[in-house]
Protein backbone atom coordinates (compact mmCIF):
# COMPACT_ATOMS: atom_id res chain seq x y z
CA UNK A 1 0.00 0.00 0.00
CA UNK A 2 2.82 2.40 0.36
CA UNK A 3 3.54 5.06 -2.49
CA UNK A 4 7.19 3.33 -3.09
CA UNK A 5 8.02 -0.09 -1.79
CA UNK A 6 6.78 -0.52 1.93
CA UNK A 7 7.93 -2.68 3.94
CA UNK A 8 4.95 -2.53 6.05
CA UNK A 9 3.35 -5.53 3.39
CA UNK A 10 -0.07 -3.94 3.31
CA UNK A 11 1.01 -0.70 2.07
CA UNK A 12 -1.01 0.04 -1.15
CA UNK A 13 1.49 2.40 -2.37
CA UNK A 14 4.08 -0.24 -1.57
CA UNK A 15 5.23 -1.24 -4.97
CA UNK A 16 3.70 -4.92 -5.21
CA UNK A 17 4.82 -6.07 -7.95
CA UNK A 18 3.47 -5.88 -11.54
CA UNK A 19 0.39 -8.23 -11.22
CA UNK A 20 -1.83 -9.56 -14.04
CA UNK A 21 -4.52 -8.07 -12.81
CA UNK A 22 -2.76 -4.66 -13.19
CA UNK A 23 -1.32 -5.22 -17.20
CA UNK A 24 2.15 -3.67 -17.13
CA UNK A 25 4.99 -4.67 -19.01
CA UNK A 26 6.24 -6.58 -16.27
CA UNK A 27 3.31 -8.84 -16.63
CA UNK A 28 4.26 -10.46 -19.97
CA UNK A 29 7.93 -9.88 -19.66
CA UNK A 30 9.84 -12.94 -20.35
CA UNK A 31 6.44 -14.82 -21.27
CA UNK A 32 5.73 -16.90 -24.48
CA UNK A 33 3.16 -19.05 -25.24
CA UNK A 34 4.03 -23.01 -24.70
CA UNK A 35 4.06 -24.52 -27.89
CA UNK A 36 3.34 -28.64 -28.54
CA UNK A 37 6.74 -29.99 -27.73
CA UNK A 38 6.68 -28.41 -24.20
CA UNK A 39 3.75 -29.30 -22.09
CA UNK A 40 3.93 -32.12 -19.86
CA UNK A 41 1.65 -33.57 -21.90
CA UNK A 42 0.48 -32.99 -25.73
CA UNK A 43 -0.73 -28.70 -25.41
CA UNK A 44 -4.00 -29.49 -27.72
CA UNK A 45 -5.85 -27.06 -29.90
CA UNK A 46 -4.90 -23.39 -30.30
CA UNK A 47 -2.53 -22.52 -26.72
CA UNK A 48 -3.71 -18.97 -26.39
CA UNK A 49 -7.58 -20.35 -26.47
CA UNK A 50 -9.76 -17.24 -24.65
CA UNK A 51 -13.36 -19.86 -24.49
CA UNK A 52 -14.12 -21.58 -21.50
CA UNK A 53 -11.89 -23.02 -18.88
CA UNK A 54 -11.91 -26.73 -18.97
CA UNK A 55 -13.91 -27.06 -15.50
CA UNK A 56 -17.14 -26.01 -18.18
CA UNK A 57 -17.29 -29.44 -19.35
CA UNK A 58 -15.95 -31.31 -16.07
CA UNK A 59 -18.17 -29.10 -13.78
CA UNK A 60 -21.37 -29.39 -16.10
CA UNK A 61 -21.09 -33.31 -15.03
CA UNK A 62 -20.21 -32.89 -11.58
CA UNK A 63 -17.21 -35.06 -10.07
CA UNK A 64 -17.86 -38.13 -11.09
CA UNK A 65 -16.30 -38.70 -14.75
CA UNK A 66 -13.39 -36.75 -16.48
CA UNK A 67 -14.49 -35.15 -19.86
CA UNK A 68 -14.08 -37.29 -22.98
CA UNK A 69 -12.45 -35.75 -26.02
CA UNK A 70 -9.75 -33.34 -26.37
CA UNK A 71 -10.26 -29.80 -24.29
CA UNK A 72 -7.37 -27.12 -25.32
CA UNK A 73 -5.71 -25.72 -22.70
CA UNK A 74 -6.83 -22.19 -22.04
CA UNK A 75 -4.63 -18.88 -21.45
CA UNK A 76 -4.05 -19.30 -18.03
CA UNK A 77 -2.07 -23.03 -18.84
CA UNK A 78 -0.54 -22.03 -22.04
CA UNK A 79 1.86 -19.42 -20.27
CA UNK A 80 5.17 -19.56 -19.99
CA UNK A 81 8.00 -18.07 -18.62
CA UNK A 82 11.78 -18.47 -19.69
CA UNK A 83 14.58 -20.22 -17.42
CA UNK A 84 17.51 -18.63 -19.00
CA UNK A 85 18.35 -14.79 -19.28
CA UNK A 86 20.14 -12.23 -17.63
CA UNK A 87 18.01 -12.27 -14.96
CA UNK A 88 16.40 -15.11 -12.86
CA UNK A 89 12.75 -15.67 -13.22
CA UNK A 90 10.39 -14.83 -10.62
CA UNK A 91 11.68 -10.94 -10.31
CA UNK A 92 10.04 -8.93 -13.04
CA UNK A 93 7.43 -11.41 -14.44
CA UNK A 94 3.89 -11.05 -13.42
CA UNK A 95 2.04 -12.34 -10.20
CA UNK A 96 0.96 -15.49 -9.97
CA UNK A 97 -2.49 -16.93 -8.30
CA UNK A 98 -0.35 -18.97 -6.05
CA UNK A 99 3.63 -18.86 -4.30
CA UNK A 100 5.25 -21.58 -2.35
CA UNK A 101 8.16 -20.31 -0.20
CA UNK A 102 10.72 -22.29 1.32
CA UNK A 103 14.40 -22.48 2.28
CA UNK A 104 17.17 -25.19 2.81
CA UNK A 105 20.07 -25.54 5.13
CA UNK A 106 22.90 -27.47 3.72
CA UNK A 107 23.44 -31.02 5.14
CA UNK A 108 26.28 -31.24 7.85
CA UNK A 109 29.51 -31.84 5.76
CA UNK A 110 28.28 -30.44 2.66
CA UNK A 111 29.99 -28.01 1.25
CA UNK A 112 31.03 -26.09 -2.39
CA UNK A 113 30.67 -29.31 -4.01
CA UNK A 114 27.59 -30.68 -2.94
CA UNK A 115 26.17 -26.82 -2.67
CA UNK A 116 27.40 -27.01 -6.65
CA UNK A 117 25.85 -30.44 -7.44
CA UNK A 118 22.37 -29.15 -5.84
CA UNK A 119 22.39 -25.92 -7.65
CA UNK A 120 23.56 -27.99 -11.19
CA UNK A 121 20.18 -30.45 -10.14
CA UNK A 122 17.59 -27.88 -9.01
CA UNK A 123 18.39 -25.51 -12.72
CA UNK A 124 18.04 -28.63 -14.72
CA UNK A 125 14.41 -29.53 -12.94
CA UNK A 126 13.80 -25.55 -13.14
CA UNK A 127 14.40 -25.29 -16.77
CA UNK A 128 12.30 -28.41 -17.31
CA UNK A 129 9.11 -27.74 -15.03
CA UNK A 130 8.91 -24.35 -16.53
CA UNK A 131 8.81 -25.56 -19.77
CA UNK A 132 5.88 -27.58 -19.13
CA UNK A 133 7.76 -31.37 -18.61
CA UNK A 134 7.78 -33.44 -16.36
CA UNK A 135 10.82 -33.88 -13.52
CA UNK A 136 13.39 -35.84 -15.45
CA UNK A 137 12.82 -38.58 -12.72
CA UNK A 138 10.60 -40.36 -10.25
CA UNK A 139 8.07 -37.41 -11.17
CA UNK A 140 4.85 -37.36 -8.95
CA UNK A 141 2.70 -37.21 -11.66
CA UNK A 142 0.70 -33.74 -9.82
CA UNK A 143 0.88 -31.94 -12.71
CA UNK A 144 0.58 -33.91 -15.36
CA UNK A 145 -2.79 -32.27 -17.49
CA UNK A 146 -1.54 -29.11 -16.70
CA UNK A 147 0.31 -26.49 -19.21
CA UNK A 148 3.39 -24.57 -17.66
CA UNK A 149 0.80 -22.30 -16.32
CA UNK A 150 2.99 -19.36 -15.34
CA UNK A 151 5.87 -21.30 -13.43
CA UNK A 152 8.43 -19.35 -12.34
CA UNK A 153 11.22 -20.63 -9.97
CA UNK A 154 14.03 -18.79 -8.65
CA UNK A 155 17.26 -19.18 -6.36
CA UNK A 156 19.01 -17.40 -3.42
CA UNK A 157 21.87 -17.33 -1.28
CA UNK A 158 21.17 -16.64 2.36
CA UNK A 159 24.30 -15.30 4.69
CA UNK A 160 25.19 -18.50 6.00
CA UNK A 161 25.50 -20.22 3.00
CA UNK A 162 29.02 -18.89 2.26
CA UNK A 163 30.16 -20.07 5.68
CA UNK A 164 29.52 -23.87 5.34
CA UNK A 165 30.68 -23.29 1.18
CA UNK A 166 34.30 -21.69 2.28
CA UNK A 167 33.10 -18.83 0.39
CA UNK A 168 32.99 -15.91 3.28
CA UNK A 169 35.17 -13.93 1.17
CA UNK A 170 33.19 -13.65 -1.98
CA UNK A 171 29.64 -12.81 0.25
CA UNK A 172 28.54 -9.53 -0.42
CA UNK A 173 28.32 -6.81 2.28
CA UNK A 174 25.02 -6.00 1.16
CA UNK A 175 23.99 -9.92 2.75
CA UNK A 176 24.64 -8.42 6.81
CA UNK A 177 22.40 -9.07 8.56
CA UNK A 178 19.15 -7.11 8.83
CA UNK A 179 18.64 -4.41 11.86
CA UNK A 180 16.27 -5.13 14.65
CA UNK A 181 13.04 -3.40 14.45
CA UNK A 182 10.71 -2.25 16.81
CA UNK A 183 7.52 -4.12 15.38
CA UNK A 184 9.69 -7.84 15.32
CA UNK A 185 8.33 -10.60 16.92
CA UNK A 186 10.46 -13.00 14.65
CA UNK A 187 10.36 -16.94 14.78
CA UNK A 188 13.59 -17.87 14.39
CA UNK A 189 12.78 -21.24 13.37
CA UNK A 190 10.58 -19.64 10.43
CA UNK A 191 13.60 -17.36 9.38
CA UNK A 192 16.55 -17.33 7.90
CA UNK A 193 18.34 -20.14 5.63
CA UNK A 194 21.22 -21.46 3.87
CA UNK A 195 18.94 -21.27 0.38
CA UNK A 196 15.94 -19.82 -0.36
CA UNK A 197 13.58 -20.94 -3.30
CA UNK A 198 10.57 -18.67 -4.32
CA UNK A 199 7.98 -20.73 -6.35
CA UNK A 200 4.85 -19.06 -8.45
CA UNK A 201 2.36 -20.79 -10.54
CA UNK A 202 -0.64 -19.52 -12.51
CA UNK A 203 -2.21 -22.87 -11.13
CA UNK A 204 -2.08 -24.89 -6.94
CA UNK A 205 -0.64 -28.26 -8.15
CA UNK A 206 1.56 -26.88 -10.98
CA UNK A 207 3.33 -24.62 -7.96
CA UNK A 208 2.80 -28.01 -5.18
CA UNK A 209 4.48 -29.97 -7.97
CA UNK A 210 7.80 -27.74 -8.32
CA UNK A 211 7.88 -27.65 -4.47
CA UNK A 212 7.79 -31.55 -4.55
CA UNK A 213 10.90 -31.80 -7.32
CA UNK A 214 13.05 -29.27 -5.50
CA UNK A 215 12.40 -30.76 -2.23
CA UNK A 216 13.21 -34.52 -3.47
CA UNK A 217 16.36 -33.35 -5.47
CA UNK A 218 17.67 -31.96 -2.33
CA UNK A 219 19.05 -35.19 -1.31
CA UNK A 220 21.29 -35.58 1.50
CA UNK A 221 22.66 -32.07 0.29
CA UNK A 222 20.28 -29.94 2.22
CA UNK A 223 17.21 -30.04 4.29
CA UNK A 224 14.19 -28.06 4.67
CA UNK A 225 14.18 -25.72 6.87
CA UNK A 226 10.68 -23.51 6.69
CA UNK A 227 7.80 -23.54 3.96
CA UNK A 228 5.12 -21.05 3.28
CA UNK A 229 2.30 -20.70 0.70
CA UNK A 230 0.77 -17.94 -0.36
CA UNK A 231 -2.05 -16.89 -3.28
CA UNK A 232 -2.99 -13.70 -5.49
CA UNK A 233 -5.94 -12.73 -7.24
CA UNK A 234 -6.43 -15.18 -10.11
CA UNK A 235 -5.95 -13.67 -13.94
CA UNK A 236 -9.07 -12.60 -15.16
CA UNK A 237 -10.62 -12.54 -11.95
CA UNK A 238 -12.16 -9.11 -12.38
CA UNK A 239 -14.15 -7.31 -14.82
CA UNK A 240 -11.18 -5.11 -16.24
CA UNK A 241 -7.32 -4.96 -15.29
CA UNK A 242 -6.81 -3.18 -12.11
CA UNK A 243 -4.19 -3.29 -9.14
CA UNK A 244 -4.62 -6.35 -6.94
CA UNK A 245 -5.94 -6.48 -2.87
CA UNK A 246 -4.26 -7.34 -0.13
CA UNK A 247 -6.20 -8.98 2.56
CA UNK A 248 -7.08 -6.22 4.12
CA UNK A 249 -8.91 -5.20 1.03
CA UNK A 250 -6.71 -2.31 0.07
CA UNK A 251 -5.30 -1.79 -3.34
CA UNK A 252 -1.86 -2.98 -2.90
CA UNK A 253 0.55 -2.16 -5.95
CA UNK A 254 0.12 1.47 -6.74
CA UNK A 255 3.71 2.64 -7.03
CA UNK A 256 5.41 -0.25 -7.66
CA UNK A 257 8.80 0.68 -9.74
CA UNK A 258 7.97 -0.77 -13.43
CA UNK A 259 10.60 -1.82 -16.61
CA UNK A 260 9.50 1.15 -18.24
CA UNK A 261 11.21 3.63 -15.73
CA UNK A 262 14.31 4.59 -16.61
CA UNK A 263 15.88 3.87 -13.12
CA UNK A 264 14.41 0.49 -13.12
CA UNK A 265 17.38 -1.64 -13.49
CA UNK A 266 19.75 0.72 -11.09
CA UNK A 267 16.99 0.08 -8.34
CA UNK A 268 16.43 -3.67 -8.53
CA UNK A 269 19.40 -5.09 -10.07
CA UNK A 270 23.10 -5.26 -9.41
CA UNK A 271 25.00 -4.03 -12.63
CA UNK A 272 27.73 -5.43 -14.42
CA UNK A 273 30.83 -3.80 -12.85
CA UNK A 274 29.01 -3.89 -9.47
CA UNK A 275 30.47 -5.63 -6.09
CA UNK A 276 31.09 -8.75 -6.35
CA UNK A 277 31.02 -9.19 -9.91
CA UNK A 278 29.27 -12.49 -9.63
CA UNK A 279 26.40 -11.18 -8.14
CA UNK A 280 26.02 -8.47 -11.59
CA UNK A 281 22.13 -9.10 -13.35
CA UNK A 282 21.31 -10.25 -9.58
CA UNK A 283 18.99 -8.94 -7.09
CA UNK A 284 18.96 -8.97 -3.11
CA UNK A 285 15.05 -9.92 -1.92
CA UNK A 286 14.11 -8.71 1.75
CA UNK A 287 11.36 -11.66 2.89
CA UNK A 288 8.87 -10.65 5.83
CA UNK A 289 5.72 -12.99 6.70
CA UNK A 290 3.93 -10.36 8.22
CA UNK A 291 0.84 -11.19 9.77
CA UNK A 292 -2.31 -8.81 9.31
CA UNK A 293 -4.36 -8.05 12.69
CA UNK A 294 -7.64 -8.44 10.60
CA UNK A 295 -10.06 -8.56 13.80
CA UNK A 296 -8.27 -5.15 15.03
CA UNK A 297 -8.43 -4.03 11.42
CA UNK A 298 -11.98 -4.41 10.66
CA UNK A 299 -13.62 -2.88 13.49
CA UNK A 300 -12.19 0.32 12.10
CA UNK A 301 -14.68 2.37 10.20
CA UNK A 302 -13.51 2.71 6.45
CA UNK A 303 -12.86 6.04 7.28
CA UNK A 304 -10.86 5.41 9.49
CA UNK A 305 -8.80 2.63 7.45
CA UNK A 306 -8.59 5.39 4.70
CA UNK A 307 -6.95 7.90 7.08
CA UNK A 308 -4.70 4.89 8.27
CA UNK A 309 -3.51 4.21 4.99
CA UNK A 310 -3.87 7.44 3.41
CA UNK A 311 -5.77 6.49 0.13
CA UNK A 312 -9.35 5.22 -1.01
CA UNK A 313 -9.98 2.04 0.29
CA UNK A 314 -12.60 2.05 -3.29
CA UNK A 315 -10.09 2.58 -5.95
CA UNK A 316 -6.71 3.04 -4.23
CA UNK A 317 -7.24 7.36 -5.19
CA UNK A 318 -5.04 9.23 -2.79
CA UNK A 319 -6.95 11.27 -0.03
CA UNK A 320 -5.74 14.44 -1.61
CA UNK A 321 -7.71 14.25 -4.59
CA UNK A 322 -7.69 12.10 -7.97
CA UNK A 323 -7.54 8.80 -9.48
CA UNK A 324 -5.25 5.76 -8.37
CA UNK A 325 -1.92 6.93 -10.36
CA UNK A 326 -2.61 11.15 -9.29
CA UNK A 327 0.36 12.29 -7.43
CA UNK A 328 -0.43 12.52 -3.76
CA UNK A 329 -0.67 15.90 -2.55
CA UNK A 330 1.16 15.66 0.90
CA UNK A 331 0.52 20.25 1.55
CA UNK A 332 -3.75 19.79 1.24
CA UNK A 333 -5.72 20.66 3.88
CA UNK A 334 -9.42 20.24 4.79
CA UNK A 335 -11.80 22.98 5.62
CA UNK A 336 -10.29 23.04 9.36
CA UNK A 337 -6.85 23.61 8.38
CA UNK A 338 -6.10 19.67 9.04
CA UNK A 339 -3.86 17.82 6.45
CA UNK A 340 -5.85 15.56 4.04
CA UNK A 341 -3.39 12.80 4.37
CA UNK A 342 -2.44 12.33 7.87
CA UNK A 343 0.95 12.58 9.12
CA UNK A 344 0.96 9.05 10.08
CA UNK A 345 -0.51 7.82 7.05
CA UNK A 346 1.37 5.06 5.67
CA UNK A 347 1.42 6.12 1.76
CA UNK A 348 2.69 9.11 3.06
CA UNK A 349 5.34 7.45 4.99
CA UNK A 350 6.63 5.01 2.65
CA UNK A 351 6.61 7.78 -0.92
CA UNK A 352 10.34 7.44 -2.21
CA UNK A 353 10.70 11.07 -2.27
CA UNK A 354 10.51 10.97 1.64
CA UNK A 355 13.11 8.39 1.75
CA UNK A 356 15.71 9.79 -0.56
CA UNK A 357 14.47 8.27 -3.34
CA UNK A 358 14.51 4.10 -1.68
CA UNK A 359 12.22 2.22 -3.54
CA UNK A 360 12.34 -1.67 -4.17
CA UNK A 361 10.08 -4.17 -6.41
CA UNK A 362 7.23 -5.47 -4.26
CA UNK A 363 6.22 -9.00 -5.31
CA UNK A 364 4.33 -10.38 -2.69
CA UNK A 365 1.64 -13.08 -1.87
CA UNK A 366 -1.16 -13.29 0.67
CA UNK A 367 -1.27 -16.02 3.49
CA UNK A 368 -3.90 -17.32 5.30
CA UNK A 369 -2.63 -20.61 7.86
CA UNK A 370 -6.05 -21.13 9.90
CA UNK A 371 -7.33 -19.87 13.05
CA UNK A 372 -6.04 -19.80 16.77
CA UNK A 373 -7.83 -21.32 19.75
CA UNK A 374 -10.50 -18.16 19.76
CA UNK A 375 -10.90 -17.79 16.40
CA UNK A 376 -8.36 -15.28 15.42
CA UNK A 377 -6.92 -15.29 12.06
CA UNK A 378 -3.57 -16.32 11.19
CA UNK A 379 -3.12 -14.47 7.78
CA UNK A 380 -1.03 -11.78 6.18
CA UNK A 381 1.20 -11.12 3.87
CA UNK A 382 4.48 -12.55 2.68
CA UNK A 383 5.99 -9.67 1.73
CA UNK A 384 8.90 -10.59 -1.28
CA UNK A 385 10.75 -7.13 -2.40
CA UNK A 386 13.90 -6.53 -4.64
CA UNK A 387 16.59 -3.78 -4.90
CA UNK A 388 20.09 -3.52 -5.66
CA UNK A 389 21.13 -2.38 -2.27
CA UNK A 390 18.83 -3.43 0.79
CA UNK A 391 20.62 -0.81 3.03
CA UNK A 392 19.19 1.60 0.52
CA UNK A 393 16.18 -0.09 -0.35
CA UNK A 394 14.31 -1.61 2.69
CA UNK A 395 15.94 -0.93 5.56
CA UNK A 396 15.50 2.79 5.86
CA UNK A 397 12.08 2.43 4.75
CA UNK A 398 11.63 -0.10 7.12
CA UNK A 399 13.46 2.21 10.28
CA UNK A 400 11.43 5.11 9.33
CA UNK A 401 7.63 3.03 9.64
CA UNK A 402 9.34 2.14 12.97
CA UNK A 403 8.67 5.64 14.16
CA UNK A 404 5.44 6.79 13.45
CA UNK A 405 3.44 4.84 10.94
CA UNK A 406 -0.46 3.97 11.68
CA UNK A 407 -0.27 0.96 10.40
CA UNK A 408 1.79 -0.65 12.55
CA UNK A 409 -0.86 -1.61 15.19
CA UNK A 410 -2.50 -3.13 12.63
CA UNK A 411 0.84 -5.83 11.69
CA UNK A 412 3.18 -7.90 12.96
CA UNK A 413 6.25 -9.40 11.69
CA UNK A 414 6.48 -13.00 11.88
CA UNK A 415 9.66 -14.17 10.16
CA UNK A 416 12.63 -12.37 8.01
CA UNK A 417 14.77 -13.33 5.84
CA UNK A 418 17.61 -11.55 3.41
CA UNK A 419 19.25 -13.56 0.30
CA UNK A 420 21.44 -12.74 -3.00
CA UNK A 421 19.85 -13.59 -5.72
CA UNK A 422 22.24 -14.23 -8.31
CA UNK A 423 21.40 -13.32 -12.09
CA UNK A 424 20.38 -15.72 -14.45
CA UNK A 425 21.60 -18.72 -15.43
CA UNK A 426 22.81 -18.29 -19.22
CA UNK A 427 21.94 -21.53 -21.68
CA UNK A 428 24.44 -24.60 -20.40
CA UNK A 429 24.51 -22.86 -16.85
CA UNK A 430 23.16 -23.27 -13.48
CA UNK A 431 22.22 -20.74 -11.30
CA UNK A 432 25.06 -19.31 -9.09
CA UNK A 433 27.52 -20.89 -11.21
CA UNK A 434 30.01 -17.72 -11.47
CA UNK A 435 29.90 -18.27 -7.66
CA UNK A 436 30.38 -21.97 -6.96
CA UNK A 437 33.35 -22.14 -9.67
CA UNK A 438 34.55 -19.02 -9.79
Amino acid sequence: MADQSTPEATSQDSPAAPSRDASTAAGTRGHVPAGAGLSRRRLLGTAGATGLVLGVAGGAVGYAAAPSGAVPLTSLGSGRAMFHGKHQPGITDALQARGQLAAFDLAAGAGRKEAAALLRRWSATAERLMAGEAAASDDTDVARDAGPSSLTITFGFGHGFFDRTGLRKRRPAALDPLPDFSADRLDKARSDGDLWVQIGADDALVAFHALRAIQKDAGGAARLRWQMNGFNRSPGATAHPMTARNLMGQVDGTRNPRPADTDFDRRVFVPEGGEPDWMAGGSYVVFRRIRMLLDDWEKLSRTAQEHVIGRRKSDGAPLSGGSETTPMDLEKTDAKGDLVVPVDAHARITRPDQNGGAAMLRRPFSYHDGFDADGVPDAGLLFICWQSDPLRGFVPVQRKLDRGDALSRFVRHEASGLFAVPGGAAAGEYVGQRLLEG
